[in-house]
């Protein structure tokens, strides 16, 4: 009922949106006439209105070009190399870039498309072969695909490692911190010699009992039973997913707004104010930030509903407890791909602390292998993305992983 009544609402707005996004285009290019000052008020107001909704189609990665250390432009090939029914393996690189190291980036299944990580791709392209998942929308896989849940994730980081080849380096970034520590334990366990060279984890949550956000008191405050009754809807039959059990990414990104409502209210202002005065740069920058973070994806019933019990109530993994497919998961057994953790000291979803928990449970890496950036005046996004990341993490990224070829 829940999914019926949100798609029921999307299905009857998205004609108003429609039509304000059209006349929006019609009205700025009236009011680039010095009479046209009104003009340009009402294309704002069009601007908003037609924003003001979720789209569930993957946004372009846009990533055409990246500019090199010289300064010159480098063409970017993208491809998609593998692919099951729940994500595609896409590869970017530059058109010079193919004896680059290999950087496997793992996006987390948390609401958004991996082109969330637009920013972080283009910045490591500099000098990197990227690889990224690239997660289906849980709501147009068929049924007959059956679930996916956290050892599929687990499963599909070792066949994505194996697809690259020898000395892939895992940047993780925020939710799957864990499931990339678990395939990486695994496959130490198992001496895979298609072992990753290197592990960088940014912002995950590997222990989240060490300073508990608002994100893990709302994932304590509930028992398990709650979420699987209140947060979890059926895709309706209109759907290419249709009857699939999901954590409907319209609600997920309710939650992330609602945290910080105050700030996106300004946003919606700010971006009215300044194309009514003409800073379209502003503008355009808050309008490209708001078109992605409102394409939203449905996350797959099973793992949602794991990762809320596995990692944010039971804290499977820091007290020993995680299993794949039956077998304990020991990232002591990790001797040979040298750890990085990032944390940002402004973060509201992940606690400072709850990363750099990865090196106490990794015990047979020697400390020369171990490493840790705290970054000063960064909040969750600004980890990844941004130009503090640009100038500051990347760079101890970029050496961490030179290091470790």
């Amino acid at each position: 009922m829940m999914y019926d009544a949100y798609q029921a609402y999307a299905d009857l707005s998205h004609p108003v949106r429609a039509l304000a996004s059209n006349s929006n285009c019609i009205l700025s290019l009236w009011s680039t006439m010095q009479f046209a000052s009104p003009l340009r008020r009402m294309a704002a107001y069009y601007e908003i209105v037609a924003l003001a909704g979720f789209t569930h189609s993957r946004p372009d990665y846009r990533i055409r070009e990246v500019v090199t250390d010289s300064g010159a432009s480098a063409k970017v090939i993208e491809k998609e190399i593998f692919a099951t029914p729940f994500c595609g393996l896409r590869r970017f690189a530059r058109e010079d870039g193919e004896n680059d190291p290999r950087v496997l980036l793992v996006a987390p299944m948390s609401g958004h498309f991996a082109t969330l990580l637009r920013g972080t791709i283009r910045t490591l392209l500099r000098h990197h072969q990227v690889y990224v998942t690239d997660w289906r929308n849980a709501r147009d896989i068929p049924l007959e695909h059956g679930t996916f849940g956290f050892d599929d994730f687990v499963q599909h980081l070792i066949d994505f490692i194996k697809v690259i080849g020898p000395q892939t380096h895992v940047v993780a970034v925020c939710q799957p911190a864990v499931p990339a520590l678990a395939a990486t334990a695994i496959m130490s366990q198992d001496d895979d010699p298609q072992l990753p060279a290197s592990l960088t984890l940014m912002a995950g949550p590997i222990d989240t009992r060490i300073s508990p956000t608002k994100v893990n008191e709302l994932a304590t405050s509930k028992p398990i039973e709650w979420f699987k009754e209140k947060m979890i809807g059926v895709t309706p039959r209109t759907l290419r997913g249709a009857g699939r059990r999901v954590y409907p990414g319209f609600l997920q990104l309710a939650a992330f707004m609602s945290m910080n409502a105050e700030r996106h209210s300004k946003a919606f202002v700010d971006l009215f104010k300044s194309r009514v005065e003409g800073d379209f740069q502003k503008a355009n920058q808050i309008r490209e930030f708001y078109e992605e973070y409102f394409a939203i994806m449905d996350l797959d019933a099973k793992f949602y509903l794991e990762t809320v019990e596995l990692v944010f109530q039971k804290y499977a993994l820091p007290r020993g407890e995680l299993s794949f497919r039956g077998r304990l998961i020991e990232p002591r057994a990790i001797k040979k791909t040298a750890l990085l953790t990032v944390e940002g000291e402004r973060d509201d979803i992940c606690a400072v602390g709850q990363t750099l928990a990865a090196h106490d449970l990794c015990t047979g890496l020697r400390p020369y292998m171990k490493s840790h950036v705290l970054q000063p005046d960064v909040g969750h996004y600004g980890v990844f993305n941004g130009r503090r990341w640009e100038t500051k993490i990347y760079p101890v990224v970029h050496d961490h992983i030179y290091a470790s070829l």
